[in-house]
C-alpha cells in the first residue's frame, strides 16, 4: 500500500525519471560538498593542533637547554677555586696550625670502623575487630539510658 500511495505521488506531482535522477544527483553532490566541508575543518583543526604541539616541544626543549646552561653556571661556582678566591676578597684568610681549635668528644674514637646501626622495625599491634552489631546497638543503648539518666538527674536536682 505505500508504495502504490508513493508511486501515485510521484506521478501526481508531475515527476519524470530525468528529474529524478537530477534531483538525486544534485542532492549527491550537496551531501558530497558538506561531507567535504566537514573533512576540510576536521583536518584543519587537526594540523593546528600538531603545529601547536610542536611549538610546545621546541619551547619545552629550550627550557631545558637553558636550565641545563644554568645548572653548568651553577656548578662553575661552586668550584673550590672560586670559593677560595670568593672568601679571600671577603677578607678571609687561611687558618695557620696556632689557629685552629680542636673540640675534644667524650667518647668520640676517629680510629674506629664505620658502623651502621641496625633499625628495630616497630610493629604496631592493632586490636582485634570483635564488635558485632549486638554489641553496637547495646553499646548505642547504654549510651542513651546513661544521658536520659543525667538529663533527669539535672532537672530532679
Amino acid at each position: 500500500m505505500a508504495e502504490s500511495w508513493i508511486q501515485h505521488a510521484l506521478r501526481r506531482t508531475g515527476w519524470r525519471p530525468q528529474r529524478q535522477v537530477a534531483s538525486l544527483t544534485v542532492l549527491g553532490m550537496i551531501v558530497a560538498v558538506f561531507v567535504g566541508a566537514l573533512y576540510l575543518s576536521q583536518a584543519s583543526s587537526t594540523s593546528t593542533l600538531g603545529r601547536q604541539l610542536n611549538e610546545l616541544i621546541e619551547e619545552r626543549d629550550r627550557i631545558q637547554q637553558e636550565n641545563e646552561a644554568l645548572r653548568a653556571e651553577i656548578a662553575g661556582y661552586r668550584t673550590v677555586e672560586r670559593l677560595l678566591r670568593r672568601a679571600q676578597e671577603l677578607g678571609f684568610v687561611q687558618a695557620a696550625a696556632n689557629q685552629i681549635q680542636y673540640l675534644v668528644v667524650d667518647g668520640y674514637n676517629p680510629g674506629r670502623a664505620v658502623t651502621v646501626v641496625e633499625l628495630q622495625a616497630v610493629e604496631n599491634v592493632l586490636p582485634d575487630y570483635d564488635e558485632s552489631f549486638v554489641g553496637w546497638v547495646q553499646q548505642g543503648w547504654d549510651w542513651l539510658t546513661e544521658q536520659v539518666e543525667s538529663f533527669t538527674n539535672q532537672g530532679a536536682g
